[in-house]
């Protein structure tokens, strides 16, 4: 019977709590936070699933030396606190020989997480940082559908969460932090482009999707969407990127505000001795229009793979959609984040994976992850088909 620790009792970490508590075989699984009120919110939201083996413990995720004491013999420490802690945490986790997972952030820090692989290997565990939806489940779809091709000439990520009931104008409800969404909107995005690392703006490039059931949806791209998926796979693929979906007219609008400098760090003064960041009262728009509390949610991947099998020109296209869950009121995004960090940890946990520190495209063994997945009721479906005509 396996034990599990998990730091932050926000959306995702009780989502992460509530897979594993679905699995008859966990003992126990202990979420941690420095928050009295989000441990009690949490306590209330597990309590269906719990059977007594939710336990709740006032931790401070920075203190990584107190982590490593909770951690001990665990099978697994899943981070769902902000990125910038995620690397002294790997660090107290391979410590304790325990199985370290977590939800991205910042590729720059994932990076020195997988630069742990010899002492992580020596402790006989894993480091398997990048765990969410994307960065995360779209690396480890866009690897399935690679592994049927015996080359790989294009990667086309889309995915995203969007409203079942959008709002004019903007089209839009917020499902995680408004600070991740506008760093989204901010940053660069990296892509392969003649099979070279390239950096793009992030809203750029605009594509036009039609999806079935939600019609036409608009994409752009998604700073650290694909982490070091796009590195990785330099020089071998001539064409990668990732795009986040949005319904028609929401991208040019942030588009203009990102032109217009509301994004900008940088303070701007207002009047005589008064100045504001730019992108901090933009955090407090987006807050006050795109948070609908009971709002229902969905999410949705739509990835195109294309190269060559058996000499032929082929394609891989994978699509997901899974939406706000009413029985036990969990957002598509908590699901889509959240349980694929939760099937990681317990597949690490499990010994399914070998011991080290690794990048998700290089780690996650694609088909029993997607297997997990379906289980969960994702409704994840693929197909192949050839794009050349057959010879007669």
């Amino acid at each position: 019977m396996m034990r599990y620790l998990i730091l932050g009792a926000g959306f995702q970490g009780r989502a992460c709590a509530y897979d594993m508590l679905r699995n008859p075989a966990v003992a126990t699984v202990t979420l941690a936070d420095a928050s009295a009120e989000n441990l009690a919110s949490a306590k209330a939201f597990l309590a269906k699933v719990s059977r007594g083996r939710a336990k709740f413990k006032r931790l401070d995720a920075g203190d990584p030396a107190a982590v490593k004491r909770a951690a001990a013999g665990c099978g697994a420490l899943v981070s769902c606190v902000p990125y910038f802690l995620n690397l002294p945490l790997a660090k107290a986790a391979v410590a304790a020989r325990v199985n370290f997972v977590d939800l991205g952030g910042d590729t720059g820090i994932v990076k020195r997480e997988i630069a742990l692989h010899a002492s992580a290997e020596k402790a006989g565990v894993c480091v398997l940082p990048d765990n969410g939806l994307g960065p995360g489940m779209i690396s480890t779809l866009a690897v399935h559908a690679m592994s049927m091709l015996d080359r790989t000439d294009e990667v086309m990520i889309y995915d995203g969460g969007l409203p079942q009931k959008p709002v004019p104008p903007l089209d839009y409800m917020l499902t995680f932090s408004e600070h991740g969404l506008i760093n989204e909107y901010a940053g660069a995005a990296v892509a392969l482009r003649e099979g070279k690392l390239v950096s793009v703006p992030a809203l750029s490039e605009l594509d036009v999707l039609d999806l079935p059931p939600l019609g036409l949806v608009e994409a752009g791209h998604a700073a650290g969407g694909l982490s070091t998926l796009a590195e990785t796979c330099a020089g071998k693929v001539k064409t990668m990127f990732n795009k986040f979906l949005r319904y028609p007219g929401h991208i040019p609008a942030m588009a203009a505000m990102r032109a217009l400098g509301f994004f900008d760090l940088a303070p701007v003064e207002i009047r005589k001795g008064v100045k504001i960041a730019p992108r901090e009262l933009a955090a407090k728009l987006f807050r006050r229009h795109f948070h609908r509390p009971g709002d229902e949610d969905l999410v949705v991947i739509h990835s195109i793979v294309r190269g060559v099998k058996d000499g032929r020109a082929a394609e891989v296209v994978h699509d997901l959609l899974d939406r706000y869950d009413r029985e036990s009121a969990m957002t598509a995004m908590m699901r889509a984040t959240a349980f694929p960090a939760s099937i990681v940890a317990q597949m690490a946990a499990e010994g399914r994976i070998k011991p080290g520190a690794y990048a998700v495209e290089r780690g996650v063994p694609p088909v029993p992850f997607i297997e997990e997945a379906r289980k969960r009721g994702f409704d994840l479906r693929w197909k192949f088909r050839w794009l050349d005509r057959r010879p007669q």
